[in-house]
């Protein structure tokens, strides 16, 4: 599918996987509004990136209601209705046991993780289903596929809801022309590696995947063409282990 002039809204897009999403689908000829909750990464990356339509920044807090509303009200009187999502955004934090965690973090990661990208694909899966076209792509993690220890009781519950959540919604739509596809990278260098409990070292930051490895599959997946769909796609650093 070309992709020239393709509407595309991405959260988490200032910094970490969800810039490098942007720099990739905007050289490609996409209109990309980047959304975060910071004005200044989004502009500094959008600055970054020389594509053929400039890439239009808008904060977006996607634990607030109001700003998800803001954000896609703003695209679509812009550019238009929204032809590729990318729920990008999340956060983890860094007590992640259950015996220490705060029982109120568990509400601000579900919040941001799972009920944040709910909200986002309610803003533009109504008109993607009456013009039977349009593409999802949720950033999940290998902790929505395996609940692993590195990744935390919240984080792994969270990315799990988004895992349940993209595959029904998945289902009842296939008719109606809309693919979702759910992603689920390993360890990437990112910022939220910040939160780790243990400090990640840059030598284990170089080992592991960066975000344009992401970025790259993503874009392959945004250019098949409409009758194809890619249910979820496991992408990990090759020393990894996945059992």
């Amino acid at each position: 599918m070309n992709l020239k002039d393709k509407v595309v809204a991405i959260t988490g897009g200032g910094t970490g996987i969800g810039a490098g999403i942007a720099r990739e689908l905007a050289m490609a000829g996409a209109k990309v509004t980047i959304g975060g909750r910071r004005e200044a990464p989004l502009q500094e990356l959008a600055d970054s990136i020389d594509s053929p339509h400039p890439v239009r920044t808008h904060t977006i807090d996607v634990a607030d209601n109001d700003s998800i509303e803001t954000f896609f009200k703003d695209i679509r009187e812009s550019d238009g209705d929204v032809d590729i999502l990318v729920n990008s955004a999340g956060i983890n934090i860094a007590k992640r046991t259950m015996a220490e965690m705060d029982p109120d973090e568990w509400d601000r990661v579900l919040r941001i993780n799972a009920t944040g990208a709910y909200r986002c694909i309610h803003q533009v899966i109504g008109a993607m289903r009456d013009r039977h076209d349009g593409l999802i792509i949720n950033i999940s993690s290998v902790a929505g596929k395996r609940a692993i220890t590195l990744g935390g009781i919240v984080y792994c519950a969270s990315k799990f809801a988004m895992t349940a959540m993209g595959t029904a919604v998945a289902n009842e739509v296939r008719h109606e022309g809309v693919r979702i596809t759910n992603v689920y990278p390993g360890e990437v260098n990112t910022p939220i590696l910040d939160n780790r409990p243990v400090p990640v070292s840059q030598e284990h930051k170089e080992s592991i995947l960066q975000p344009e490895d992401i970025a790259s599959v993503v874009l392959s997946i945004c250019q098949l063409p409409p009758r194809a769909c890619v249910p979820e796609i496991v992408i990990k650093p090759t020393t990894q282990e996945w059992v």
